[in-house]
């Protein structure tokens, strides 16, 4: 348990940026889904550009590595590219 008061706040500053960060991540994982489970190319391509902005945004706030940002990013290409 915390003994000191910057210690406790520190706690529950922790509390509130997991549930802040767990919630993007959450979002971030169904936008992927969504661009994966496009059958035609204008759906995925209107659902790929959501989701590299908000890849973008998360890499830039340091939610996940820029480079697996860069990664996924290649890999919805890929697969909105290879739709008919």
């Amino acid at each position: 348990m915390a003994q000191h008061k910057s210690a406790e706040k520190r706690a529950r500053q922790n509390v509130h940026r997991h549930a802040r960060n767990k919630a993007a991540l959450s979002k971030l994982k169904s936008l992927i889904k969504k661009v994966r489970s496009a059958k035609e190319k204008e759906k995925g391509v209107a659902a790929l550009k959501i989701a590299v902005k908000t890849l973008d945004q998360h890499a830039a706030k340091g939610l996940i590595h820029k480079n697996k940002a860069s990664n996924q990013k290649s890999s919805l290409t890929k697969y909105v590219n290879s739709l008919k």
